[in-house]
């Protein structure tokens, strides 16, 4: 593993590409920690963390602010998070299905794309400015939506004029959100692993020191408060790592149907005979499900509550609070979300009777089956099934955080990390970023993380150190020190706060 890592700083061009996501993600993270101008963070803080025993408040964005890394509390530029754009690729997704325009543009290639990418980014502005109006008038009167906050005790959110704070916060939120959607399509052009996906995974690990910090407060309190014994402690370890093995299994299972191919005489040559199999992935829609039922409840929910509390409207609040997370409606909601995107985008990545004319067309066969539309018929079958069993898993791995928030009492920031939509992005998306490392690493003959690549000393013949062209990643060197800069002032700042 740690050769692994060595070998990634020697091949150039992967180097270079791995220094400019951690310097794109930097500035992902130095956005979630700027606050918007006129708003006072701390009384908002203060209140979440009275309340984190009780859950009262914690119940209703908690899940939207683990999404935007801590940004929310913060009353960060980039406090509505990535989730809007999201939202919007999650609507062209559906409406693909049903518009014959759109779909027309999917099936033209890379300019239908485009086109619908362009589309998506229009709607991602128009989702970030409804949210970021209702969270701006939400945040004039918390006491709406957060029950319990007092201004009286904790003071006030908004501290500067409401109808410019209005105007600038929204702005700023909308640019937040835009600036977050393009440092992710950047990561993915010319950077490694999936943008979106890394952004997410960064803001969810961003609070895993906090949780260390109150684990390690529940194992040594005070004396005179209750704390945990040695036998919780390694009851907690090990569903820990049980947990994050069962994802890593079901991501990664595969059923490997068998596929044979029939001899072919070409000239003098003879062509087939061989056997080989098809890998059908479990869980073959990966985290997209949860994130897909993540962000269908919390717009909603977000939407509702913002608007009930806006207008004063109670009845809005309460349509919100059945979809707050410890109630039925919620569960039931969610695990049919999940069940229903899995299939969902089986039915689109997943095309069998191709699958199946291409097999016919290159002589080959599944033992017992004959060719043809049988053969993508008994293909859908095994998918509908193995969908099925991976729906079930990802909707239990869901719902596990909230059965220990709920059912032992274990703090939420704990609880997060013991499975739910947190740990099967951060698994999932930590897997694809190794497997593509992998591949770079394979490709230039050195060992990789999941399994050994060729051994270098085969060749004598050195390879060339460049492999792609690196001229768009020449600025890497200016971005680090631009960066480094603000490291700099950040923590000399954070250190004349605190002296």
């Amino acid at each position: 593993m740690l050769s692994a890592f060595t070998n990634c700083l020697k091949i150039p061009d992967l180097r270079q590409k791995i220094l400019f996501t951690l310097g794109l993600l930097f500035v992902a993270r130095v956005g979630a920690n700027i606050p918007l101008p006129g708003l006072d963070p701390v009384p908002l803080q203060a209140f979440f963390e009275a309340q984190a025993g009780t859950g009262a408040a914690g119940d209703l964005l908690g899940l939207y602010n683990m999404f935007t890394g801590g940004a929310l509390l913060m009353g960060a530029v980039c406090a509505l998070g990535i989730m809007p754009y999201i939202s919007a690729a999650i609507i062209f997704q559906l409406m693909t299905a049903v518009v014959p325009t759109l779909s027309r543009l999917q099936r033209e290639g890379d300019v239908g794309r485009q086109k619908i990418t362009q589309y998506t980014r229009y709607a991602t502005v128009g989702i970030c400015l409804v949210q970021g109006v209702l969270l701006i008038l939400a945040l004039d009167n918390p006491g709406r939506l957060f029950p319990g906050y007092n201004v009286e005790e904790y003071g006030q959110i908004i501290i500067t004029s409401r109808t410019w704070f209005l105007i600038t916060g929204t702005l700023f939120l909308t640019a937040g959100t835009i600036l977050l959607m393009w440092l992710g399509e950047q990561i993915t052009q010319k950077g490694v692993g999936n943008g979106i996906g890394l952004l997410i995974t960064v803001g969810i690990l961003a609070d895993l020191p906090g949780a260390a910090a109150q684990t390690y407060r529940l194992f040594f309190a005070p004396v005179g408060v209750d704390r945990l014994g040695a036998g919780q402690a390694i009851l907690m370890f090990g569903l820990l790592i049980g947990v994050i093995a069962a994802i890593v299994a079901v991501v990664q299972a595969q059923r490997k149907i068998p596929v044979h191919y029939a001899k072919r005489v070409v000239g003098r040559k003879v062509y087939g005979g061989q056997s080989s199999y098809l890998p059908l992935k479990v869980n073959y829609s990966g985290v997209m499900p949860v994130i897909f039922a993540s962000a269908i409840l919390m717009f909603p929910q977000q939407i509702l509550s913002q608007l009930g509390a806006a207008l004063d409207l109670r009845f809005l609040i309460d349509v919100a609070d059945y979809l707050r997370r410890g109630t039925m409606t919620y569960y039931l909601v969610m695990g049919g979300l999940i069940m229903g995107f899995s299939y969902f985008w089986v039915s689109i990545m997943f095309k069998p009777i191709q699958i199946a004319d291409d097999l016919k067309k290159y002589g080959g066969y599944i033992p017992g089956v004959r060719p043809g539309e049988p053969t993508a018929r008994y293909l859908d079958f095994i998918m509908t099934r193995l969908t099925l069993a991976g729906g079930i898993f990802l909707t239990i791995i869901a719902v596990m955080p909230d059965v220990a928030l709920f059912t032992y009492n274990v703090p939420g920031r704990i609880a997060m990390f013991f499975g739910g939509t947190g740990m099967l992005i951060a698994v999932g998306v930590v897997l694809q970023l190794m497997q593509q490392v992998e591949t770079h690493l394979l490709q230039r003959h050195y060992d990789g993380f999941l399994r050994k690549g060729r051994i270098r000393a085969r060749s004598n013949r050195r390879e060339p150190t460049r492999m792609v062209d690196t001229s768009e990643l020449k600025n890497v060197g200016i971005l680090w020190i631009v960066l480094g800069t603000l490291l700099v002032l950040g923590l000399a700042a954070w250190a004349l706060q605190h002296l």
